[in-house]
């Protein structure tokens, strides 16, 4: 699991998996994106099944780079519907979720993700993921219930 981060210093990343929260988080990171004149930069990410969790506890949700782009073109219309954010980059990784999304954060000024994605448990207030990301991230992280 190598990737780059590309030279999008101080956007402001939306974490997208389709759940309900992860759009709703997509759509204030837009909003804050916007208003800072930041930009958007929406990170997916995927990664096949190998076993039941990936390094940080959470549930694998297997897919492919197909997959993944097919959920975040959703989650983007769901979002914003024909309005996408006029600053605004999308990006698909392979990688385990929380893992790509510290790293994507690594150069942002903030990160935003959904409190609870697509993992096992339910009725948690946060997820492994947005925990993850709340614990390491080295920019301002908001989890969005």
């Amino acid at each position: 699991m190598s990737h780059t981060v590309t030279e999008v210093s101080d956007a402001v990343i939306g974490g997208v998996d389709g759940s309900p929260s992860s759009v709703m988080a997509l759509r204030i990171a837009g909003n804050l994106g916007a208003a800072l004149g930041t930009g958007l930069r929406i990170v997916t990410e995927w990664q096949a099944p190998s076993s039941a969790e990936d390094v940080y506890g959470s549930e694998v949700i297997g897919g492919d780079d197909e997959w993944a782009r097919r959920i975040q073109h959703d989650a983007l219309r769901e979002a914003f519907g024909d309005r996408q954010p006029e600053a605004c980059e999308s990006v698909v990784v392979e990688g385990d979720s929380a893992s790509v999304l510290i790293e994507e954060a690594s150069s942002a000024s903030m990160l935003i993700v959904g409190s609870r994605g697509h993992g096992a448990v339910a009725g948690l207030l946060m997820g492994s993921v947005s925990a993850a990301c709340a614990e390491h991230a080295t920019c301002a992280v908001l989890v969005v219930h």
